[in-house]
């Protein structure tokens, strides 16, 4: 009973928030209260209306599923290498390749400006591209690597040995032991990428802007309920996302089920 309640303690100390925001958004005044003053559905539709506000979020989701896709054909390739081979250098390259879980994103953020800058890759969506490319790929590296075990290597060498082709092996044996990692590792990339305000704010531009860029600007002016909105709006988008999840693949192979 102790545990339960010290669970449903901290579930509440966590969702709480969550309401503070969605709450503010509804609200009739131009400032923002918590309980709503009247409830109203007008700053939806101020952000909607505004084309800023949907090229942002248009901007934010491609991006951090482009970066998603390419961190996981990057950190793929390498987990297996560095979980299953040894070579000189081994453990320089896992420290770079997993540093930037340890470095500041707007250190990160001004080192690439500076960089690309002098090969003309700065201000534009290739730029945001290879910049979330770097923060991401740690956090798919990091859990699929742990998953390359001798057991498991022990399965694909019985799977070539009774004649599997090595894409076979790796479709039917491989992938399926290591979708836990390989989906937990992309759901954070996704997350860290969509709401990455300091390595983006280097090379966005009026035109070129991601969601927290453009919720980090405004609130420089300005603050009103429509920033709760856009933050609600987002809220629902990741709620979607989660039971899109558990309805395609479920949640349970989280726990390796």
């Amino acid at each position: 009973m102790i545990i339960r309640m010290i669970a449903l303690t901290t579930l509440a100390y966590l969702v709480l928030p969550l309401v503070v925001v969605i709450g503010v958004s509804l609200t009739e005044t131009k400032f923002l209260v918590f309980p709503p003053q009247g409830l109203t559905l007008s700053w939806y539709r101020v952000i909607l209306e505004d084309p800023t506000y949907v090229r942002s979020f248009l901007v934010s989701a491609v991006l951090a599923a482009l970066a998603t896709l390419a961190a996981i054909v990057v950190a793929l390739p390498a987990a297996i290498a560095m979980a299953r081979y040894s070579f000189r250098g081994k453990a320089a390259l896992s420290a770079l390749l997993l540093s930037p879980l340890v470095l500041p994103h707007i250190v990160i953020g001004a080192a690439l400006l500076q960089y690309g800058a002098s090969i003309g890759l700065v201000r534009n969506f290739p730029a945001l591209l290879v910049g979330h490319l770097v923060i991401v790929t740690p956090f798919v590296l990091r859990t699929l690597m742990p998953l390359f075990s001798p057991e498991q290597l022990s399965l694909e060498e019985a799977s070539r040995d009774l004649g599997a082709s090595a894409w076979a092996t790796f479709f039917l044996v491989t992938l399926p032991q290591i979708r836990a990692g390989l989906v937990s590792g992309a759901i954070f990339a996704f997350i860290t990428s969509f709401i990455n305000v300091e390595l983006s704010i280097f090379n966005t531009t009026s035109t070129l802007n991601t969601i927290p860029v453009q919720l980090f600007n405004y609130v420089q002016y300005s603050v009103d309920p429509s920033i709760a909105a856009v933050s609600s709006l987002t809220i629902l988008a990741a709620a979607i996302a989660i039971i899109l999840i558990d309805w395609l693949i479920g949640l349970d192979f989280l726990s390796g089920r």
